[in-house]
């Protein structure tokens, strides 16, 4: 695709808001959930089980939403964080378990359908520049987690309501939805067309044409079957976000439940966690798309030692050393793996491809917290984490033959 000064000059604007604006969500969001919790009248437990549903709210348009970028353009993200945090709006008002389940739902939904839209935004953004922004974008995520929590939890602290909270939110992100409606124009590629403007089919086999206007069963089945190399490589993904949301789920209740800290200390885990994971991606984002495979490789590493670090760290300042070294393993492993996944994929194809690895990478996002409780039940918290620098030192081992693989075969 040949870059224009235009299109270079302005290709990073509409990632970096739009992942600026999911992050000032789910920063808001964590913030806002005691409040949620109080405003719904759920217990503890209940809440937890309203939870569930955002993942499974989220799984279906995650798997649906790449089609409807490839097909009606890239300022869906615009419209889609729109409902997201339209949703957040509607969720304050939930009274009882019943609401909230339905809220929790649609959130799920629009979050889920928002997260394949703004990876596929940035992933054509760095095709366009050759530039590392789908790294430095989940950077920006990062750094709104991190701004909107701090700000949501000082505003509810002063009495404010959670309607009120979350429409201050809105007003921040529907201003960064307007850069990404204005700035992903110039990123709009024709979907799929050859140099006569005719429909172009992707080939079947090696040097093969599907014939105009028809596709082959078996080409499509291979396009999305759990042999195809996205699969594949979402599933080498998932375990880098299992990993990942382990930590960020559970470091909390393991400085708490191990070392008996106060409720203030604890809040450290998740707050030097995202920290140091939004310094991972803004400052290392060029290393992963020149050198992809040492970024798997030395990331996979990192967040093996680090968890065992923490697992086995006699005190809480080293436990917290753990955490921020494992942050910093897994911060680059996603984005690293989306980018070298869309190199071999025709622009026009770029959200097929990132619904088939984020879907499918979020089942290890989903899964991660419940393999910690599950092996914390059998044995205790330090023997879970060891579970999960297992499953690190799998990644590790796995990402870069599988990923060089999938280049080949994609």
């Amino acid at each position: 695709m040949e870059r224009s000064p235009r299109v270079g000059g302005r290709a990073a604007y509409a990632p970096y808001a739009a992942f600026a604006a999911f992050g000032i969500f789910w920063g808001a969001w964590g913030a806002a959930l005691p409040a949620l919790r109080t405003q719904a009248g759920v217990s503890d437990g209940e809440l937890g089980t309203a939870l569930l549903f955002v993942g499974l709210g989220a799984l279906p348009t995650m798997a649906l939403t790449g089609r409807a970028v490839d097909r009606f353009g890239l300022r869906v993200a615009a419209w889609l964080l729109t409902a997201l945090v339209g949703a957040g709006l509607l969720i304050t008002a939930a009274d009882g378990m019943v609401v909230l389940v339905i809220g929790m739902l649609v959130v799920g939904a629009a979050s889920g359908a928002a997260d394949v839209a703004i990876n596929t935004l940035a992933g054509r953004a760095e095709h366009a520049t050759a530039k590392p922004l789908l790294t430095r974008s989940h950077g920006l995520f990062s750094v709104g987690v991190v701004i909107a929590s701090l700000s949501t939890g000082a505003l509810l602290g002063t009495g404010s309501s959670l309607l009120l909270a979350f429409a201050v939110v809105a007003v921040v992100v529907c201003a960064l939805v307007a850069v990404v409606w204005l700035a992903s124009a110039s990123l709009e590629v024709p979907a799929h067309r050859g140099e006569a403007g005719q429909e172009r089919e992707v080939p079947e086999g090696p040097g093969v044409a599907a014939p105009p206007g028809s596709r082959s069963l078996a080409g499509m089945l291979r396009r999305i079957g759990p042999t195809s190399p996205l699969f594949v490589l979402g599933l080498v993904a998932a375990l880098a976000y299992a990993v990942e949301n382990a930590h960020q789920s559970w470091g909390a209740v393991l400085l708490t439940d191990v070392f008996t800290a106060s409720p203030g200390l604890a809040a450290a885990a998740p707050a030097a966690f995202a920290a140091a994971a939004a310094l991972a991606r803004l400052s290392l984002a060029p290393l992963s798309r020149s050198h992809p495979v040492a970024m798997l490789v030395g990331g996979g590493v990192l967040a093996t030692v680090g968890t065992v670090v923490l697992a086995a760290a006699p005190w809480v300042a080293v436990a917290l050393v753990g955490l921020v070294l494992a942050a910093l393993g897994t911060a680059t492993l996603f984005p690293t793996l989306l980018s070298r996944s869309l190199r071999g994929t025709e622009p026009g194809r770029h959200g097929r491809a990132t619904s088939t690895v984020a879907a499918t990478a979020y089942l290890g996002f989903l899964l991660g917290p419940a393999y910690v409780g599950l092996l914390a039940e059998r044995s205790d918290l330090r023997g879970a984490m060891l579970g999960v620098a297992a499953l690190a030192l799998v990644f590790t081992l796995a990402a870069a033959p599988i990923s060089a693989w999938a280049a080949r075969r994609n």
